[in-house]
């Protein structure tokens, strides 16, 4: 082995107590991979990779009998065990090596050493173990030099880059996600294997990869995976319509003239204000139907009319084909769709019943909706920057008045189709929704108070006439 011998510190009690258990049994236990990378980062670390020399599971049992646990969650299949104690998840897992078949990521393994385990880990900042055993207690045993990788920022692979990616083309995701949550760069034999390997995705279970991708979406600067993944391809595979944004040029000075590079400014933006994962997400595709949208006029330039709807349109498919979560569709559509209109409301023309409709139609949406438009500008001209970041202020502070002295927040109309049924002596049917409308329309356009009785006195006044119309009486 080479590397040079650190210590980490060891101050847990549960851990300590694992190490004398094993002392007693003979065995060799460490803690491994991100327990000890993140410990050498100075993180806080509360889920636990140990592994044991010999048998992970047999031995995991004896740790929850010193527990005084009554169970312990075994993974037979994987060669794992699960065991909570305090504040720790920890995971056992014996030594062990691997090799693997082109068509698959399952691999066929066998009991192995220390040294086999590392081996076989991602990346050399993984592959990383400090003893537990109490004679060599916070001993860091680094076969591949991952101290001084964690030291540049550097991400690499303990053996060839191309076999550990061919091995397990994930791992292409997991160094993205990595570089991005870590701020750390990928050695250059290490980028250029995941650019040549990306279609070895292609044999990956789609949850995996949006399961990692999401990670990137959730790291502290998004960008750094969101390029690494257009730089390398990687989004031509995973994310296509996100890698179709480059290269599509638009006219706006208050964003980048790219709108791959705007997206990804927004989306840094973002994550600076809110840890919302969708709301993130959101942004990622904002602006997804510019290329299918872009149109040069003559006088104008490139033009993007109606994107905002058409890509609120290809959300649903975006979220089958990524396998998301499907409650979560409407959430994005709504934000997509509204995207443009607080800055349709800075003029000092605009009526109430304009920003009306906006809260309205954005219901409880609307504080997500101006965190996105104010995320949504790039400009790099700070007068700019100011000058739209005015104009939302602007357009804030005339919601807050309406909103206030209308009550619209969470809107549901004063007069509901039950009441409209039981007073013009309808069934349920088109028409109620037509005359639930009219009454909606009237308390937007300001005709009328957002008030039950004034709803109904509305109603009333209009039912005669809209029932004739609909039912086409002279």
């Amino acid at each position: 082995m080479t590397g040079k011998k650190q210590h980490i510190e060891i101050r847990s009690r549960e851990l300590q107590s694992i190490g004398k258990l094993a002392d007693g049994l003979g065995v060799e236990v460490y803690v491994v991979g991100g327990y000890v990378r993140d410990k050498l980062l100075g993180k806080e670390v509360q889920d636990v990779d140990v592994l044991v020399v010999g048998d992970g599971i047999e031995f995991a049992k004896r740790t929850a009998e010193e527990f005084g646990k009554q169970s312990v969650a075994t993974y037979e299949n994987f060669g794992t065990a699960m065991l909570k104690t305090g504040a720790l998840k920890i995971e056992f897992v014996g030594a062990r090596k691997e090799s693997y078949s082109r068509d698959t990521r399952n691999p066929s393994v066998e009991p192995g050493s220390l040294q086999d385990d590392l081996a076989r880990r991602d990346f050399t900042v993984n592959a990383l173990a400090a003893s537990l055993n109490s004679a060599t207690l916070g001993e860091v045993t680094d076969p591949f030099d991952g101290q001084a990788d964690l030291e540049a920022r550097i991400l690499r692979t303990p053996l060839d880059p191309s076999r550990t990616f061919t091995d397990d083309p994930l791992r292409i995701m997991r160094a993205v996600r990595f570089a991005s949550q870590l701020g750390f760069s990928l050695e250059k034999e290490t980028l250029e294997a995941i650019a040549s390997m990306k279609d070895r995705l292609n044999i990956i279970a789609q949850e995996r990869i949006t399961d990692e991708f999401m990670k990137i979406l959730s790291s502290p600067k998004p960008s750094v995976g969101l390029r690494l993944m257009f730089d390398t391809g990687v989004m031509n595979i995973v994310f296509p319509e996100v890698a179709e944004l480059s290269g599509v040029d638009q006219r706006d000075d208050h964003h980048h003239k790219d709108v791959f590079l705007h997206t990804c400014v927004v989306v840094d933006n973002i994550a600076a204000m809110t840890d919302n994962l969708y709301l993130r997400f959101t942004a990622l595709v904002h602006d997804i139907a510019k290329p299918r949208t872009k149109q040069f006029r003559e006088g104008i330039g490139w033009t993007f009319y109606g994107h905002e709807e058409v890509g609120a349109r290809m959300v649903k498919h975006i979220f089958r084909k990524l396998k998301l979560p499907f409650d979560k569709i409407s959430y994005v559509e709504k934000l997509v769709r509204l995207h443009l209109r607080p800055m349709a409301l800075v003029d000092e023309d605009v009526t109430d019943s304009a920003v009306r409709r906006l809260l309205f139609d954005a219901g409880e949406l609307i504080d997500d909706l101006m965190v996105l438009c104010r995320a949504d500008i790039t400009s790099k001209n700070p007068k700019l920057v100011r000058e739209y970041t005015a104009n939302y202020d602007l357009v804030y502070g005339k919601m807050k008045e309406v909103e206030e002295k209308d009550r619209l927040r969470a809107f549901q109309p004063p007069v509901r189709g039950d009441e409209i049924m039981r007073v013009c002596g309808l069934e349920p049917g088109e028409l109620v929704g037509i005359l639930k409308s009219k009454i909606e329309n009237a308390i937007l356009d300001g005709v009328i108070p957002n008030e039950h009785d004034a709803a109904l006195h509305h109603l009333l006044s209009i039912k005669d006439e809209v029932i004739r119309e609909y039912q086409r009486i002279p």
